[in-house]
């Protein structure tokens, strides 16, 4: 099973997106919230489930969508490393992930 390391910043984002969410509706903040950690801990034991991030496509990232979110990691050996968390409508690049993996 690989090891799934949450970076600083990833958990940063999520909560963003979840207050966001919550000053409108709490429990759908909450589901959001219970939804991301419920598909990444499947990484454990399927870290190759996510696709190519389209953005980067040929590169090591890989992400999970958990509507609205997409969850941005990279595996490392036996460590699956979450980058970031935005949403699904945010303007994603390259030089994005890869700012946000080396400030972690």
């Amino acid at each position: 099973m690989a090891e799934v390391i949450w970076t600083v910043p990833a958990l940063d984002r999520l909560n963003v997106i979840a207050d966001y969410i919550a000053r409108d509706n709490a429990d759908a903040a909450n589901r959001l919230v219970s939804g991301v950690f419920g598909r990444v801990d499947l990484l454990e034991r399927f870290p190759a489930m996510g696709r190519s991030v389209p953005e980067m496509r040929g590169s090591e990232y890989r992400e999970i969508v958990v509507r609205p979110c997409r969850v941005i990691y990279r595996i490392e050996g036996g460590t699956v490393r979450i980058i970031t968390v935005i949403r699904g409508e945010q303007n994603l690049t390259a030089e994005d992930v890869i700012k946000a993996d080396l400030n972690f």
